[in-house]
Parts: C-alpha cells; sequence; structure tokens
C-alpha cells in the first residue's frame, strides 16, 4: 500500500514578508520617495502643516462657527438659490444655451474694438434693416415681458 508522502511548508509570517518589502522599497521607488519629499518640505517651508495642526488642534471651534453659519438665514437662502439656478439651467436646452454663449464673447470683442457707442443714425438704421438687430431685439423683449410677467403674478403674494 502506498505510504503518503510528508508536505511540512514552512509556517508564512506576513509580518516578514512586510518588512522585507519595506526593506526594499526606498530602492525600488527612490525616484517617487525623493519627490515626495520635495513635496513635503513645500508644504512645510509654506506653512500648510502649521494651518493644518492649527486647525486640527481647534476642531470643534471651527465646526462650531461652521454649523453656525450653515444655519444663518443667508446660507439657506443660498442654497435655495443655488438649487433654483440647476434647475433653471437643466431647464434650458444646450443648443440655446451654446448658441448664448458662443455670442457672448464675440459681444464683447466688438463691444472693445467700438469704444464709442453707436449713434441714432446706427441705431436706427440697425433696428429697421438689420434682420439680426431686430431679432436680438425680439429676443430681449420677449425676456424682458414674460420677466414682468412673472413680476406681476408674484405681487399678490410676496410684502414689500
Amino acid at each position: 500500500m502506498a505510504q503518503p508522502i510528508p508536505l511540512d511548508l514552512p509556517a508564512r509570517d506576513p509580518l516578514v514578508e512586510l518588512q522585507a518589502r519595506l526593506s526594499n522599497a526606498p530602492a525600488e521607488h527612490a525616484e517617487a520617495l525623493l519627490a515626495a519629499y520635495d513635496v513635503l518640505q513645500s508644504l512645510q517651508d509654506s506653512g500648510v502643516f502649521d494651518l493644518i495642526r492649527g486647525a486640527l488642534g481647534s476642531k470643534d471651534k471651527i465646526l462650531e462657527i461652521a454649523v453656525a453659519q450653515a444655519a444663518s438665514a443667508e446660507s439657506v437662502r443660498a442654497v435655495r438659490n443655488l438649487l433654483l439656478l440647476f434647475k433653471m439651467l437643466g431647464a434650458i436646452e444646450p443648443d440655446v444655451l451654446r448658441t448664448f454663449t458662443e455670442a457672448g464673447p464675440q459681444v464683447l470683442k466688438m463691444m472693445i474694438c467700438q469704444p464709442e457707442p453707436a449713434g441714432l443714425w446706427r441705431l436706427l438704421k440697425d433696428f429697421f434693416w438689420n434682420r439680426d438687430f431686430r431679432q436680438g431685439m425680439a429676443a430681449v423683449n420677449t425676456m424682458f415681458e414674460a420677466f414682468g410677467r412673472r413680476l406681476n403674478d408674484g405681487r399678490q403674494d410676496r410684502p414689500c
């Protein structure tokens, strides 16, 4: 009958393996370690570590100030306003917004290149014969109309 072959595996010591990896790490990662030391020294020189140490030392006071500010009426209004702005941006079609954002830099460049404001004759000429001008005026007029309508709708509900 066959005899079993004895298999004696040495016990693995993970601590010894980690120690070996740690002792080889400086040679394997010398460039990365030197870069990390440079970053640490820059942070020390600029006082970032002192700032962090101070913040950790007074964490209770910082937390108290942050909570007080977050509970203020201004902070609540700011969060609500941000939510409304996000909702408004989400309602705008990206193609429409792209048209507006691409026109903005062109308009600013034209304003800088033409430091003199347009005269009355130029404005009248543009109003009667420049289709782009009329289109822009119609868009602004529509925006003011909708804005005015919303202002009138909300007057009954809001105290002055």
